[in-house]
């Protein structure tokens, strides 16, 4: 592994997508540096979802390579993926409505077969994160809010730590006192050495937090940098993003 591979956790280098008779994502380069949050930012159909979902092994890329701490994990199956240590927290939170918020946060915890087994000290400070998901422990989980929701799609994610974890829209919907939590918790994770990225469409939350970003357009990434450096830059946003702030 070279000296720039151990810097960045996760590396797409030429990737390709199809779905169906559909060519989505043509040939995207992105790098997640170890340890950082990057931000994917792009208009709406610029390929950000198909890129985590193809990440993931949700679908396969039809060429060019995904490396995860140095290994090709283009053509791995989604649970060998996740057993890497990746979290993933798609578009629709994949909740399970049926089931209390303790089970759904136990189902997550590979380690813990029933809630007493789960490590206590990283739950409160789950807890103290998203205090929805202590207040709403016994309830249906398809009782809470869109808001309560997303925190317990990020909660049942970091359940056990996770090197890298993703996390598609995370402020889609959500009041501004919900976001402010949504960025202290991940603020929290990357200090804990957890490695995020994000997709995002919410440019003012993207400041807030990232420290790389990669921004995409019509299945390619077409700026990648320092978000600082574009949140300076208000010419740049308007070429890149335009609408979409």
């Amino acid at each position: 592994m070279t000296k720039q591979d151990n810097a960045n956790l996760l590396t797409l280098q030429g990737v390709h997508t199809h779905i169906g008779a559909y060519h989505i994502l043509h040939g995207v380069d992105l790098t997640v540096p170890r340890g950082q949050l990057t931000m994917l930012l792009g208009r709406n159909g610029a390929g950000k979802t198909t890129t985590l979902r193809t990440i993931m092994g949700l679908w396969h890329a039809s060429q060019g390579t995904v490396l995860f701490n140095g290994q090709d994990i283009t053509a791995s199956n989604t649970p060998d993926i996740a057993g890497l240590s990746i979290a993933y927290v798609p578009e629709n939170m994949g909740i399970f409505a049926d089931l209390t918020v303790k089970e759904n946060m136990l189902l997550a915890a590979r380690q813990a077969k029933r809630a007493s087994q789960m490590d206590e000290t990283r739950l409160n400070w789950i807890f103290e994160l998203f205090p929805a998901v202590k207040k709403f422990w016994n309830h249906p989980a398809g009782k809470l809010s869109g808001g309560q929701k997303q925190m317990l799609a990020v909660a049942r994610a970091i359940v056990e730590p996770r090197e890298l974890l993703i996390v598609d829209e995370p402020s889609k919907g959500l009041a501004p006192a919900i976001i402010n939590n949504m960025i202290d918790a991940f603020a929290q994770l990357k200090a804990t050495g957890t490695t995020l990225l994000l997709v995002e469409q919410n440019i003012n939350f993207a400041k807030r937090l990232g420290d790389h970003v990669a921004v995409m357009d019509n299945g390619r990434v077409v700026h990648a940098g320092s978000m600082q450096a574009l949140a300076n830059d208000e010419a740049l946003q308007q070429s890149l993003l335009g609408l979409a702030l």
